[in-house]
Parts: C-alpha cells; sequence; structure tokens
C-alpha cells in the first residue's frame, strides 16, 4: 500500500525512476480499487465511481509509467507505442517486466540505493 501512496503523492514527477515494485504495486492495488468503484456503480446503479476513480489516478499513472520506462532506459514517449493494437501492448508489457538498468541519463539506479 506504501507503493501506491509514494504514486499518489508524486503524481506530478515525470523525471526520475520507478523500480517494478513501485510501478506493479501501485497496479495491483490500482485494479483492486476500480473493482471497489465498480462494485458501488453496480450498487448504486450510475456508473459514476469508477470513472470518477479513473480520472483521478490517470495523471499518476502516467507518471510512475513514464518513470518505469525511465528506470530501463527509454523515453517517455514510448507510451505511445500502446496505441498500436495488439502488439504494442505485448512491446509495452516486455518493458514493463524488465529489470532495473544501471545509472543513466534519467538518474542512478534505484536499487542501489
Amino acid at each position: 500500500m506504501n507503493w501506491y501512496i509514494k504514486v499518489m503523492k508524486d503524481y506530478t514527477n515525470f523525471d526520475g525512476r520507478a523500480t517494478r515494485t513501485e510501478y506493479w504495486y501501485f497496479t495491483m492495488f490500482n485494479i483492486l480499487f476500480y473493482i471497489g468503484a465498480s462494485l458501488v456503480d453496480v450498487i448504486i446503479m450510475v456508473p459514476i465511481a469508477s470513472m470518477l476513480y479513473g480520472l483521478i489516478v490517470l495523471l499518476p499513472g502516467i507518471a510512475v509509467l513514464v518513470r518505469r520506462l525511465h528506470d530501463i532506459g527509454k523515453t517517455g514517449w514510448w507510451i505511445l507505442l500502446s496505441f498500436v493494437p495488439v502488439i504494442g501492448f505485448v512491446i509495452l508489457i516486455y518493458f514493463l517486466v524488465q529489470d532495473s538498468h544501471p545509472d543513466n541519463e534519467y538518474g542512478p539506479n534505484p536499487k542501489g540505493r
């Protein structure tokens, strides 16, 4: 849960690097909270909770994704690859599961701290 809170507090930071742990824990809690918001939508029969939650986590999600790409030495512009059907998503997932690269132009290796 600490990783989720860290990402939410650091939502305007597109510089630096994010480890796999930070990214994937954020993603896991994001999915769980979205499922919870969807259940609220079913109960009240209005899809407002999930849409509101999606808007709240949009910017932090993009920021942590950019920082994760920086961690493997890629620029944030690689996010645009997600707009290529199927293959773009597969390539992006491949990038996201890679281990941290040594120090690069985006900063020191966060695992070395």
